[in-house]
This record gives C-alpha cells, sequence and structure tokens, in this order.
C-alpha cells in the first residue's frame, strides 16, 4: 500500500513497468552443492605494491618486484603456475592456484591485492538478422554518413586497435584479396596484430571443447566472426559496406578461439600490446559483467588513456531483454573503468511492414529467411492480447495457408511457435512481445523455419490484434526503414546492461546504434551478417571517435569522453517512449552520439557527467566549467530536463529483481538562470542536485543539465545520476533457497552443508569452505578466526577487496581456509600464524560498497558452525 502510494506522489500518469524478474540459476537441495556451481575459481590476478610502467615506475623497478614475488614464493613452498607477466598497465600477474595456495599468495610480502580471472564467454550477439543497408541506417543516426559526405572524413591517420576474436584479413571490405586464406599478414589495413590463443583455445571448464592452452601465432586472422563484424562497423571499406570510419587502419588483437571463451588476464594482455603496437583508439566489445573500476582490466584501460589511447569498451548484454538479464549495477569491465568510454545500444532503424498505411518497425528473427521487401499477406492471429501460451500446441494443418500470422510471445520457444505455425501453411509469422521493449528472437532449431520471422513490440502487437479481430487485415512488405514511433529504432536495446557502477560513478557514459547492425563476417561464414549487441554499438562510438579526431587530432585522450557526452542526444524511455519521459542516464548514458554536432562544437563544459554518489548527506553542489571556443560571447539558459529512475525489488530490495520505473525529478537549482562565456574565454556556474523525497530508496535517479543559447544554436547537455538514500543500506548476505552462508565440506566434486560444525584434517581439500552469497557488490570481503570456546581472536584468514557479487539469486562463492591466519597492519607487514589443533569459528565480515570501516552500520557479518582442526 505505501508503495502504491508513493508512486502516486511522484507521477501524475502511474506507470510501473516491469519485466520477467532478473537472475535465476540452478536450485539445489539444502543440504548440498556441486563444487562446479561455485562462481570461485583457481585463476587470479595478483596485483603487487608498486605502480606499473604507465604510471610511471621505472621498468627495473617493476620487474625486481617480480622477481622478489617470485622467490618469495618459492621460499615458501607455494604451488602455482603464472600464466603471465604485466608490467605497463597493471603490476603483477595472472596465476593459477587451488584455494590453499591461493590464500597463501595472498600472504606473500608486496602483494597488494588479489582478483579473479574471469572467464569470458565468446561474445554471443543478441540473434538479428537483415539486409545491406541496415548499417547504412545506423550511421545515418548518428551523423557519421554526414562525416564522411558532407565534411569529407574517413579517419584517415587513425589507428584503431580492436581486441576480440581477430579479423578476416583477407575481406576485400579491409583491402584482402577476397580470396581465403590468400592475403598476407600484416595488409595495408590491418597493420598490426596478434594471435594470443590459437584456433582451439577454449577457457571454458564446463565446455566439451575445454583446451586452456593457447598456441599464439602472428596472424590474428578470424574464424568466429564477431570481430570481422565489429571492424567492419569501425572502418569496412567494401561494396555495399561501410563503417564509421573506412580510412582508419587496425590493430586486431585476437582473444578467442574459433569458439568457446577466454580469461580476462588474456584481454589484459591485449591492452598492453595495443598501447605498444601505437594504437589511438582501443575498441573492446566484450568484458566482465558486475565489475568494479578497480578491476584490472578496468583499471589497465584507464591507464590506456591516460596513456594517450582513446578506450571504448561495450558496458554489457545483461539488460532485461538480453541473453543473462539482470538489474542495476549490471556494468561490466573494463567498461566501468574510470576514464572508459562505456558504451549502451540503442536499436537501429528497421525495416518494415505496413497495415492499413502505418509503417511497423520489426526485428527480423535469426534462423530463418530474410522477409520480402515487397509483396502482400493477409493476416491471422492464434491467440489474444491475454493468451499465455499463444501458437505452443501444434496447430490444424492448413489452417493458416498463406497467411502471416500473429503470435504472442510466452511460455514456449520462439522456434516451437513459428514452427508450428509453419506446420500449418503460415507464410510469415509476426512475433509480438509481452512485455516493454523491444523482442530480438533466434528461432534456429530443428525442424528448420523455413518462413520469414519478424518481432515487434507488445504495443504493436495489441494495436495489429486489435486490428485483425476488426475484420480482413493485409500485410505489405516494404523496403523502407522506420524509428520511433513506427518502431524501436533510436530507443534502447533491451539487451543493454543497467548501470551505475559499484562505486555510483555514471556509467555507461554514451551509446550508439548496435540493434540490428549489418556489417561483415569472415568470406568462409559468408562475408556479411546482421547481429545486436552492445558488442557492436561500442565500435560504432570507436569509429565516431576515429572521425573526430582525424577533425581535430589535438582532443586529448582524457577530453574525449567530455566531448562526446557534451554533445549527445538523450532519448525517450524505450518502455513507452509515447509518455515523454527521457530513458535512465544508467541505461543510455548522455544518450546517442552524435559525431558532427561533437566535430563542429564550439563549447566544451566539464565535468561531462555528474556523479551524485548517495543522497543521505542532502543537496549536492557541483561546479561547471564553460569553455568558448569561438569568436564571439554566448549566453546559455541553464535548465535541466529529468530522466525516469529505476528502483528495487519492492519487497526484497534485491537487484537481481524485477525493476519499477519512476518519475521521481530530482530538484535542480542553479547560481543563476543564465551564464556569458567571453570569446575564447571561460565561465563557471553551481549547480545544486537534490534527490525526489518521494523515491523508495536505493532508486537510483538521474537527468540533465541543459545549455541552451540565446539567440539559436545547438543545445549541450551534462548528464547527472545517483542513488537515493543511504547506499549502505542495501543487504548484501541476502537469504536464498540455500540458505547460504554455510560451513561447507568438500567430498569429491560435491560441497556438503555442514551446519553442526565439522571436522577437517586440514590436508588436501579436507579443509573448511565457506559457501557465501553476496547480493552486491562489496568493498571488502574479510574472513576471520576465533577459538570456539574461549574467543580469542586468532586473526585474519583472508581478506579481499572490491568483490563482485553473485551472477544469480542462488550462485555463491567459495572460501577456503587452510589453517593459516595473518596479523599486522596490511598484507605487506604480515604476521603468519598456524593455529593449533582445535575448535574455531569464522566471522565472515562484508563492508558494503563505498562504505565506512569504522561504522559498524556499514558492515554485515556471519559466523560459521564450529570447525574442528584435527590434524593427523
Amino acid at each position: 500500500m505505501r508503495r502504491r502510494t508513493l508512486l502516486t506522489l511522484i507521477a501524475s500518469a502511474l506507470f510501473a513497468a516491469t519485466a520477467a524478474p532478473f537472475g535465476g540459476g540452478a536450485v539445489y537441495a539444502q543440504d548440498s552443492v556441486p563444487l562446479s556451481a561455485a562462481e570461485s575459481g583457481r585463476l587470479w590476478f595478483v596485483e603487487l605494491a608498486g605502480a606499473p610502467t604507465a604510471d610511471g615506475a621505472s621498468l627495473t623497478a617493476v620487474r625486481d618486484e617480480h622477481a622478489a614475488f617470485r622467490r618469495a614464493a618459492a621460499a615458501a613452498g607455494i604451488r602455482y603456475s603464472e600464466r603471465r607477466a604485466y608490467e605497463t598497465l597493471f603490476n603483477g600477474f595472472s596465476i593459477e592456484a587451488g584455494p590453499a595456495d591461493r590464500l597463501r599468495i595472498a600472504r606473500l610480502p608486496g602483494v597488494k591485492a588479489m582478483y579473479p580471472v574471469e572467464v569470458i564467454q565468446a561474445p554471443q550477439p543478441e540473434a538479428a538478422a537483415g539486409a545491406a543497408p541496415d548499417l547504412i541506417a545506423a550511421i545515418n543516426l548518428t551523423g557519421a554518413k554526414f562525416a564522411q559526405d558532407s565534411l569529407g572524413l574517413t579517419g584517415q591517420g587513425v589507428k584503431v586497435g580492436v581486441i576480440d576474436t581477430g579479423i578476416d584479413v583477407d575481406h576485400p571490405a579491409f583491402g584482402g584479396s577476397g580470396t581465403p586464406g590468400a592475403t598476407p599478414f600484416p595488409t595495408a589495413r590491418v597493420v598490426a596484430g596478434f594471435d594470443f590463443v590459437g584456433d582451439a583455445f577454449n577457457a571454458d571448464p564446463t565446455s566439451p571443447l575445454f583446451n586452456p592452452v593457447p598456441v599464439p601465432d602472428d596472424n590474428p586472422d578470424d574464424c568466429n566472426g564477431h570481430g570481422t563484424h565489429v571492424a567492419g562497423i569501425v572502418g569496412a571499406d567494401g561494396a555495399g559496406i561501410k563503417g564509421v570510419a573506412p580510412g582508419v587502419k587496425f590493430g586486431a588483437y585476437r582473444v578467442f578461439g574459433c569458439a568457446g571463451s577466454t580469461t580476462s588476464d588474456i584481454l589484459l594482455a591485449a591492452m598492453e600490446r595495443a598501447l605498444a603496437d601505437g594504437m589511438h583508439v582501443v575498441n573492446q566489445s566484450l568484458g566482465a559483467a558486475r565489475q568494479w573500476p578497480q578491476f584490472p582490466t578496468a583499471q589497465a584501460a584507464t591507464r590506456l588513456v591516460n596513456k594517450g589511447v582513446v578506450m571504448v569498451a561495450s558496458i554489457g548484454n545483461n539488460g532485461p531483454g538480453g541473453t543473462a538479464p539482470d538489474g542495476n549495477f549490471a556494468a561490466g569491465a573494463p567498461g566501468v573503468g574510470a576514464k572508459v568510454v562505456g558504451v549502451a545500444s540503442f536499436d537501429n532503424a528497421q525495416r518494415s511492414f505496413i497495415v492499413n498505411g502505418t509503417p511497423y518497425g520489426y526485428n527480423a528473427a535469426a534462423g530463418a529467411p530474410l522477409p520480402p521487401t515487397s509483396g502482400s499477406l493477409p493476416m491471422a492471429k492464434t491467440g489474444t492480447t491475454a493468451t499465455l501460451n499463444d501458437a505452443c500446441a501444434p496447430l490444424v494443418p492448413g489452417s493458416l495457408t498463406g497467411q502471416a500470422v500473429l503470435i504472442r510471445r510466452g511460455t514456449c520457444t520462439f522456434h516451437a511457435k513459428a514452427f508450428n505455425a509453419q506446420s500449418a501453411g503460415a507464410a510469415a509469422v509476426v512475433l509480438y512481445n509481452n512485455a516493454a521493449g523491444a523482442l530480438n528472437p533466434t528461432v534456429a532449431g530443428t525442424p528448420p523455419i523455413t518462413i520469414p520471422v519478424v518481432a515487434i513490440t507488445a504495443a504493436q502487437g495489441a494495436t495489429l490484434d486489435a486490428l485483425i479481430a476488426a475484420g480482413p487485415t493485409t500485410l505489405n512488405w516494404a523496403a523502407d526503414f522506420v524509428a520511433w514511433p513506427f518502431g524501436t529504432g533510436g530507443l534502447i536495446s533491451g539487451f543493454s546492461s543497467f548501470g551505475l557502477a559499484a562505486d555510483l560513478s555514471v556509467k555507461p557514459n554514451v551509446a550508439a546504434p548496435g540493434g540490428g547492425i549489418f556489417s561483415t563476417y569472415p568470406l568462409e561464414l559468408g562475408g556479411a551478417t546482421t547481429l545486436s549487441g552492445t558488442s557492436m554499438s561500442a565500435p560504432h562510438v570507436a569509429g565516431g571517435v576515429a572521425l573526430i579526431l582525424e577533425a581535430n587530432p589535438t582532443i586529448p585522450s582524457n577530453a574525449m569522453r567530455t566531448r562526446l557526452q557534451n554533445t549527445a542526444d538523450p532519448k525517450n524511455w524505450n518502455g513507452n517512449p509515447a509518455l515523454g519521459f527521457l530513458d535512465n542516464v544508467h541505461r543510455q548514458g548522455a544518450g546517442m552520439l552524435d559525431i558532427v554536432g561533437t566535430i563542429q562544437a564550439t563549447t566544451v563544459i566539464e565535468p561531462g557527467e555528474i556523479a551524485l554518489g548517495e543522497s543521505e548527506g542532502g543537496p549536492v553542489v557541483r561546479a561547471l566549467t564553460i569553455e568558448n571556443k569561438a569568436s564571439s560571447p554566448v549566453t546559455y539558459n541553464l535548465s535541466h530536463v529529468p530522466a525516469l529512475a529505476t528502483g528495487p525489488n519492492p519487497t526484497t530490495g534485491a537487484t537481481y529483481a524485477t525493476l519499477s520505473f519512476f518519475n521521481g525529478p530530482a530538484s535542480v537549482t542553479f547560481s543563476a538562470p543564465s551564464v556569458t562565456v567571453p570569446a575564447n574565454g571561460s565561465a563557471s556556474f553551481n549547480v545544486t542536485i537534490a534527490a525526489n523525497a518521494a523515491l523508495p530508496d536505493r532508486s537510483l535517479y538521474g537527468g540533465y543539465i541543459v545549455l541552451t543559447p540565446q539567440g539559436g544554436g545547438p543545445e549541450y547537455r551534462v548528464p547527472f545520476a545517483g542513488l537515493k538514500g543511504d547506499y549502505q543500506s542495501t543487504r548484501v548476505l541476502t537469504p536464498t533457497v540455500n540458505g547460504f552462508p554455510w560451513l561447507a565440506q568438500l567430498v569429491g566434486a560435491t560441497f556438503f552443508n555442514r551446519p553442526g560444525g565439522a571436522t577437517y584434517t586440514m590436508v588436501g581439500d579436507d579443509i573448511p569452505f565457506f559457501l557465501i552469497h553476496l547480493d552486491h557488490l562489496s568493498r571488502r570481503v574479510r574472513l576471520e578466526a576465533f577459538d570456539a570456546d574461549t574467543g580469542r581472536a586468532w586473526h585474519r584468514v583472508s581478506d579481499d577487496e572490491y568483490v563482485t557479487r553473485n551472477s544469480t539469486p542462488n550462485g555463491f562463492f567459495a572460501f577456503a581456509w587452510d589453517g593459516q591466519t595473518f596479523s599486522g597492519k596490511g598484507k605487506n607487514a604480515s604476521q603468519i600464524h598456524t593455529v593449533p589443533n582445535g575448535r574455531y569459528v569464522v566471522t565472515v565480515s562484508v563492508l558494503k560498497a563505498l562504505g565506512d570501516e569504522s561504522n559498524p552500520a556499514h558492515w554485515e557479518t556471519w559466523t560459521s558452525p564450529v570447525i574442528t582442526v584435527a590434524r593427523p
């Protein structure tokens, strides 16, 4: 009842748009879970205390630290294997070690921190299909086409590194011969690169193709396809396919085999190589979801920017319409890096069909033939807007002969729906969503789908349902491209991840078309295809940066993100754009990339974004500085436009849960209503921003500061975002169906819950494990041992910083204890203790994100059952 009242107060037009619940994951028996289910592995980054060379350290000093670490590990008898060493963008190593040895490494002198090396699945773009003009439509949305045709820009002189699956150097769009295997590398356009892994590499231990041994070579040729598609968006220059910046040169850094996955330590190595090869821009269309800006790849990406490279990275495909849906704070590394351009995705302008004179923009389903661009079909439907299992059961043979059938999403697979319609004689299928936003389905399966299948929004489907119910209705295929209000083009893609970053910094930063993009593909795989994802939007921004750098090569790498944000164009909420509300800042950043606006801008506003933090302390005052590069003064009127807020789950507050959207505008006041900026000069003003008191606590909110020039001219904007209330009220150790945390015992490949305590020999894997579910990203997770009978403190078991959250509501991390602890001020001055046989408990303490260590309210704790250490 209270929630309903709050919503009524916030908006005169009440809406709470919700999608299917996020998360999921397997549910296990209460007394055991498989070892393979743990989101903890054997691969780790080891960060040493000293700075890397990118931060000013000498190479000699870094190598001395490396040597000291190796000597200390050997002297301690630690069993580990060194995978990679880093000197430039990160000071440390990636290693493989078991749970006990991982603890011992963390206690070595000179070790600053350890982070898991994430297994990164080969990018799985959201399903799409299409035809060649799709990329033309995309580059029109951002002004790239105008920059090419009217400003004569191609990105000439700019080198763009693509960290991905490689590039097909034989492809004519990259100057190749057009014959597979016939083009020597490097080429005139792909001028640098490296294959870090080889064809057969696959880092996923759950895959039947698991092969974690890289076989590097000098030729980064692409046998997967994703990297060639990404590179084509950046700068293809071929017949029928022209990218954003067709004159750039490429560096190709292959980090995936032909299929499978890679690891984040390989990505970091690729970043160091791209810097050494002199790239001006680096694009990375992949990463690790739900990470801190301190994660090693995010740190490395920020250091790349400090070294003069513009780093562009996908923010992730973990939105409610993605393949791995998640809630707020899902943004991934390296996109969350402090100086990285983290990129969200807008849907591209769409092909359309016409009914009663109205175009309906659609997304063509993957796994089906492309729709035609002409011709007509009578329409039919198999259910209503209330049918939950529309077309899930076989349909009467011949009942849909020659018709385009309208089918609602729900219950069964898209393939099942399409196959049932096809078996009944349908000539085409029009799927419509059962929730807000776009639909990007795949109907791949057996038997194959042989008729066109397209997808539209829930609102479009409801309109067509009513028309068909009212009488004969005809679908007319068309060749035209349309955007909102006739489709989802120009609106945030359903798969695009929500931010903010864990430290409440603004993420994503900007957006570009990524939904339904036709681009190059390896010749052996057809030469071209259409894919969707933030994987496709990031290279659009990277190509845009190349055009901007060609036009103005003096823009520093540290200033580029601000330039992009000042001129970007925020768009309406994709859930119901007709309401006129702007989509979330923590979903679209500054908005749609405007390449021409950035090139022609004569004004720069610093900072380019305002991270408000948590509103618990009251209104936030920020100073903004306007620089006028024009030869005459300009007076700007100051105003603001609110964006929608998202609230946590009304019942549990969990960030995995269904998000509610609120129109809860912040209070924004300025130190003056307008500011006059002298020619070739600057001026400043203050803005005071306060969260809407009626918003539910822990809602993420935001909006845009707008500078409108008197007398006409382009507007400039600065996005702002923050969290309403007390961030540390977010619960981290939330209950799960398994009842975590557990004291667990590993028997074979299974963890068993020991709620009554357990005895451990401390030999091999017979050590205590603590299975912990973390529902939010944590600043610190500390384990400490105490004598179970006397309460005597036996110091720290482990102490991890900047810890991510579990990927599902039932997921868990497995922390271990080897019977040793450490004390002292920091790990670098640690004294090691071996506890004697006896009875102990271990307390798990979690410091919440941005928490104050001295404030007990910012910690959550759990104490284990009794652990009996009984060494033989």
